[in-house]
């Protein structure tokens, strides 16, 4: 497990690079890290170099921070996160989000590739998280330093900041595309769901599924920070289209991303 002395190195040692608080992280999820291209004065800072940083081994995650600015703000991107499926615990999968919190960020744009499970979309929406389902994947606040990151037991009402929602919303008109909201459920992976199991989220009232976000929703909203949340629709989920490849959703999360853009572009001169 992460220890909260191993968290504040890594967030000294990022400290020292981009020497400021930036206005916004940003975590990138399969097959959109490219997006960071549009950073000017871009600083990298690969996680293989920050101490005690967990490094990414997923086909699509770049496995680096991007810092600079974009549309005037000063930015912190993730390019690339880690699993719990590539065997961190999930201390380590959420030791990112909470260097961000440590380094002073206070708003949070998380992004990931998704299955769509609600008949409502289709592969290439973009669907705006406004809530989650947590149930399927372990708590990241199963710690014994929680006091000094917030309190034991997080009220969870509003994760999704709705401020920010709402400048979410205002992006997508803007852009003239086609607004999708709903709730994204986090499995533990990394096998894709059975036709059985999508069923059964589906019941239980999840839009689309990933393997992703949740985690990282709850260990930023635990610090205090505001979140907004992306689900790039990459296919059906199983049972309802094809078999389903990893190659094959980052390729449909490539297509997608330019939307993805205009909406992060919007949402960005509005924070």
């Amino acid at each position: 497990m992460i220890t909260y002395e191993q968290l504040t190195e890594a967030a000294e040692y990022i400290r020292h690079i981009i020497c400021g608080i930036p206005d916004l992280g940003i975590v990138l999820g399969s097959g959109l890290g490219h997006m960071a291209d549009a950073i000017t004065d871009p600083v990298y800072i690969d996680y293989k170099d920050i101490p005690n940083f967990p490094v990414s081994t997923v086909q699509g995650h770049n496995g680096r921070f991007v810092y600079g600015k974009l549309y005037g703000r000063k930015i912190l991107i993730m390019q690339g996160r880690v699993h719990f499926y590539e065997g961190y615990d999930m201390s380590q999968v959420v030791m990112p989000v909470r260097v961000m919190g440590i380094l002073g960020i206070d708003k949070l744009l998380l992004t990931n590739a998704a299955g769509g499970i609600s008949s409502e979309l289709e592969p290439g929406d973009i669907m705006m998280i406004h809530d989650h389902i947590s149930s399927f994947a372990p708590s990241p606040l199963i710690c014994n330093y929680y006091d000094k990151l917030g309190v034991r037991f997080p009220d969870m009402t509003h994760v999704y900041d709705p401020e920010l929602c709402d400048h979410i919303r205002a992006a997508y008109e803007e852009n003239n595309i086609s607004f999708k909201s709903g709730v994204y459920l986090q499995v533990a992976g990394p096998q894709y769901e059975t036709p059985a199991e999508i069923r059964m989220f589906s019941a239980m009232g999840a839009d689309a599924v990933g393997m992703s976000t949740v985690c990282e929703a709850v260990a930023a909203r635990h610090m205090g920070m505001k979140i907004a949340a992306l689900s790039s629709i990459c296919n059906k989920a199983a049972g309802l289209g094809g078999e389903l490849s990893h190659e094959e959703i980052i390729a449909a999360g490539d297509e997608a991303s330019g939307r993805l853009a205009l909406i992060i572009g919007s949402f960005i001169q509005k924070i």
